[in-house]
């Protein structure tokens, strides 16, 4: 049984392939679907996607995939976004963002979307879903406010994706006063001490399902 997953800055190689062994690809793009059907794939991962630089996987691949009885199973990223657009046609959707979108919680593509580095795949700035996840924490052990929680969201929900990074972030807030520098201080060192990736955690359940539907 061939199985063919597509991985980027959602998780790394090395713990991917300490959970499943597959035939790991980039990102996948428009046209990827039908080359892994054709190279005899007959489990297929979507984690990863192409966004807004090269045409994303389409709906009608994706269908086309699960006409001719591949198996396609999304979670963490683009497969979160397409598992709930496309699971009433058979596709598998895994994981906490995949339920979010299916239950409208999330709606907007780019809160997943993400920049990396093409070579190594190293994530380059942080998806708005991981920074809710992560101010969500932040909150509940006293760090942050649930006002300046909410301020931050609305902030970080107006910048474009490429600047989402916590140093932006945390300074933006401090000139608009939605934190006092003190204040931006202390989140920033509670970041670092207690990071938190919502789409690395969905991109192993997905891993791990597709385990469970290799069997």
């Amino acid at each position: 049984m061939k199985i063919v997953v597509y991985l980027g800055p959602s998780l790394s190689p090395e713990k991917a392939r300490a959970i499943l062994d597959a035939d790991y690809r980039p990102p996948i793009k428009r046209g990827d679907l039908k080359k892994a059907l054709k190279d005899g794939a007959s489990i297929v991962g979507i984690i990863d996607g192409a966004f807004y630089t090269r045409s994303p996987v389409g709906h009608k691949e994706i269908l086309a995939a699960l006409k001719k009885g591949a198996v396609v199973v999304g979670g963490s990223s683009m497969g979160a976004l397409r598992a709930s657009e496309m699971d009433t046609f058979g596709m598998v959707g895994v994981g906490r963002i995949y339920e979010c979108y299916k239950t409208g919680q999330l709606v907007a593509d780019d809160e997943v979307a993400v920049t990396y580095n093409p070579v190594t795949g190293e994530q380059m700035s942080e998806p708005l879903v991981n920074v809710r996840y992560q101010l969500k924490a932040a909150e509940r052990d006293g760090v942050i406010t649930k006002e300046e929680r909410a301020a931050l969201l609305s902030m970080t929900a107006g910048m474009h994706y490429p600047e989402r990074v916590y140093p932006n972030i945390l300074r933006s807030a401090v000139d608009k006063k939605i934190l006092s520098p003190e204040k931006a201080v202390a989140l920033s060192k509670y970041i670092e001490e207690k990071p938190l990736n919502l789409k690395a955690e969905d991109a192993v359940d997905t891993l791990k399902k597709i385990k469970e539907l290799a069997i």
